[in-house]
């Protein structure tokens, strides 16, 4: 079995596990005990893959950006996720687990959410399935991406906004656990990304897997094989980091490069970047990497970036990064408002910051001609216009804004 994917005890090596209190014990227990059955049965697959095609739009496109291949002196391909249904990677996972949720007899559905964009395909799915939905997002994340609140508010979802700590994404998850502890018998918790306590790294992993099983046959009828030189994806908690590495982790062939949030610098307090500043800890029901104190106390992380605004990484990557089969890069705020002006010049696509981090990643790379890359494009950035407006003197070495 490969030593990067989950054991049967929950773990990535040193890092996973469930780390509970007593009272999620029975919930975290059943869902470990019934999701494998569940997606692996052929009614789960029929319905999901239908859903897939017919209501989220699969498969995403996967576009030769070849003014960005000629900047950067290699072929690049952009897995192009941003034009799925509600505009990110996110509708692949809660499509899987709200089908999950309901086999399960749940009625009530949570999530926590940062940039929106989870909030937003959970609140789509509920909609769907006519179940009810309540998302915790932090206050500081309300205020910086209220369309997609609203769009969640349209979607009958009620969203609450969190007003501890630095109010936004660990904030939001801490929340959303309380209420999973005070409502365990009707509410499915759907968590947004490869972290928290197992089962969920490997559900989420399993849902956006679709990305990289697409990228081997769609790479195969454009360029004759099917695997790239290099993976390219931003990471928060590492969802969409998953899905675009999923059938490519033992391939060692292809070099895989996340690119996380840097912030203000990795040297100052100001940085989400916790693969290179973080120890070995538990957070959100896993053990992981964590940006915490001497004491243990989780510090606050900080980016531009709603969605990888997060203190600590999912255990599947925390196992990747210690055992060096991925590059894991810090780019900062500066470099990724730069890159998603980029993108937007040279290709007419505006990216989600979040994928802007990832595009950043190409300018600290040097590439043989011959070279073909993949860079997954995890979503639009039509929620982040205002912040890109906010911040544009930071990209002013390109063109005229």
């Amino acid at each position: 079995m490969s030593e990067f994917f989950v054991d049967e005890q929950g773990f990535y090596g040193n890092f996973g596990g469930a780390y509970v209190p007593e009272i999620l014990y029975k919930c975290v227990h059943d869902l470990q005990q019934a999701y494998l059955p569940i997606i692996e049965s052929d009614d789960f697959k029929r319905e999901y893959h239908a859903l897939l095609k017919d209501y989220v739009g699969r498969p995403s496109p996967l576009y030769e950006a070849k003014r960005l291949s000629a900047r950067y002196g290699c072929k690049i391909y952009l897995k192009r996720e941003d034009l799925n249904h509600t505009g990110a990677h996110k509708i692949n996972n809660t499509i899987g687990q709200i089908l999950l949720a309901k086999k399960m007899g749940k009625t009530r559905i949570i999530a926590e959410t940062g940039a929106g964009q989870h909030g937003v395909a959970t609140a789509t799915v509920c909609a769907l399935m006519g179940m009810q939905c309540e998302v915790f997002m932090g206050k500081t994340d309300v205020e910086r991406q209220h369309t997609n609140v609203e769009r969640m508010r349209m979607l009958g979802a009620q969203v609450h906004p969190v007003t501890t700590g630095n109010m936004t994404l660990s904030d939001a998850c801490s929340e959303a656990i309380r209420d999973w502890c005070c409502h365990p018998q009707d509410t499915y918790y759907l968590v947004g990304s490869t972290m928290g306590p197992h089962p969920y790294p490997d559900i989420v992993a399993r849902m956006q897997s679709v990305i990289s099983e697409e990228i081997k046959w769609q790479l195969n009828e454009k360029i004759g094989r099917d695997y790239p030189d290099y993976l390219i994806a931003c990471i928060g908690g590492g969802s969409n980091a998953a899905g675009t590495i999923y059938h490519y982790i033992d391939d060692l062939r292809v070099r895989i490069v996340l690119a996380e949030a840097g912030g203000h610098g990795i040297d100052t307090d100001y940085t989400a970047a916790t693969i290179h500043c973080g120890s070995e800890g538990i957070l959100h029901g896993a053990r992981t990497l964590v940006m915490q104190t001497d004491e243990g106390q989780i510090k606050e992380a900080f980016t531009i970036s709603a969605g990888l605004d997060y203190p600590g990484i999912g255990p599947m990557h925390a196992n990747m990064a210690v055992k060096k089969r991925s590059k894991v890069l810090a780019v900062n705020d500066d470099e990724a408002i730069y890159a998603g002006y980029e993108l937007t010049r040279l290709e007419g696509i505006i990216p989600a910051i979040e994928s802007a981090h990832a595009l950043a990643a190409l300018n600290k790379l040097s590439f043989n001609s011959d070279d073909v890359v993949v860079l997954t494009v995890s979503g639009r950035g039509d929620k982040d216009v205002q912040t890109y407006l906010n911040n544009k003197s930071l990209a002013k070495e390109y063109g005229n804004f």
